[in-house]
This record gives C-alpha cells, structure tokens and sequence, in this order.
C-alpha cells in the first residue's frame, strides 16, 4: 500500500479500508461516515476526531464505523483520498471547460475553486489535499499537490499546447504556494481573508507569466 498512487484510490476512499463495500447500501454508509467525519473535522479539526465521533455524528454503531475503519487514521487518510480524488477531477474539468480561452483562464479558474473547497467544502480546510496527514509509512511516494500538479498539466499541455517539460513542476509550485496562503487566510475566517486570497491569485498568475507569458495579451 506504501507506493500507491492517489490516483489509484477511489473517488469514495475505499481503497483503503478494512472491508470494501461492495453494494450500494454499504456505499452509502461509507459515504455517510466519511460525511460525519468531514463535518466533525470541519469543527473542531482533525486531530481531536474520533472513531466514537463518527459514529455518533452518523448515526451508526462504532461496530459499523471499525467494520471499515481499523482507526482514527485510516478515516482521516480514506477522507483525504476521496477529497484528493474529488479535487483532480475538478481541476481536470476546469481545465477542458471550454468557457476558458487561455490556459491562465484555467488557471485562474482552478484557483477560485480550491478557494470555494476552503470556503465551503467541509473539512477541506483541515485536510486541504491530506499533505498535513504525516502518517508513516506514506501511501504513496507522491504528495497531494504532485498529483493535482500532474492532472493539471496534463490537461493544459493537451488543450493549450503548452510544453509538458517544466510544467508539472511550476503548477506544484502554484499549488504550495496558492494552498499556504488560502490556509493562512481561512485560519481565522471562514470567509477568508480578502486580500491573503488576492495575492495567492497574483502571485501565481505572475509566476507562471515569467515562464509562459500573458497570453491575454498576444
């Protein structure tokens, strides 16, 4: 399990539980656990949450929560994969919009989308794309921003014609910088700070213009 992709685990989380469901009753149940789990989370932060939390928020015996989950970890890392999975076909999807002309409207896009996850998404804010989860060993050698940076490039490579080489990289760094500053600007304000959330917008957009320009202005 220790090298496996994000990009592998389902969008549900399942790929990483003690017992896959494997009819719909038993996928709504998961659904619904990790649901209560996001909305815990969502109050009073990851590290306090527990199996006995979820159990009750959901409305399930804590034997229905440990028929899935063998712990507290495995809820937090199976939320993360289903968010992660969640946010790449998002990202993937904004990109191949055809509502976006240029590859910085995309971008521009993708980012007022992970601001809304922060803003609204419930647990989002806690465990952005699960890099905060330090959990030993990694279940994968890629971290979450390498994986959306991945999807991203990808697609914009496709339908912009921008060069693959490099782009991967740059759209990491994008993704760091843009996920430390809506953090900062939603640690203390749900709606988030204005002005934290500007800059994560111009610092990106300049940063990439330095290695691709502006192509609104061609």
């Amino acid at each position: 399990m220790a090298d496996q992709n994000p990009t592998d685990l389902a969008l549900d989380g399942s790929a990483l539980l003690r017992n896959e469901p494997v009819q719909a009753r038993s996928t709504a149940r998961l659904a619904s656990l990790l649901d209560a789990a996001a909305s815990i989370i969502d109050e009073i932060g990851y590290e306090r949450l527990t199996t006995a939390m979820v159990a009750e928020r959901a409305g399930a015996s804590i034997g229905t929560v440990y028929r899935y989950f063998p712990d507290r970890i495995v809820v937090l890392q199976s939320l993360s994969a289903r968010s992660l999975g969640e946010f790449v076909e998002g990202t993937r999807a904004t990109v191949l919009d055809s509502v976006h002309a240029t590859w910085m409207d995309a971008i521009e896009a993708c980012i007022v989308t992970m601001t809304t996850a922060f803003r609204s998404v419930p647990g989002f804010r806690s465990l952005r794309l699960g890099d905060v989860l330090d959990v030993r060993p990694a279940l994968s050698a890629q971290s979450g921003s390498t994986v959306v940076a991945t999807a991203a490039a990808t697609a914009i490579s496709a339908r912009f014609g921008l060069p693959i080489e490099e782009l991967t990289h740059h759209l990491e760094v994008v993704i760091v910088i843009t996920d430390s500053l809506l953090s900062r600007a939603f640690a203390y304000d749900s709606h988030g700070d204005s002005k934290l959330i500007d800059e994560a917008m111009a610092i990106s957009t300049a940063y990439l213009t330095g290695f691709y320009g502006d192509p609104r202005s061609s």
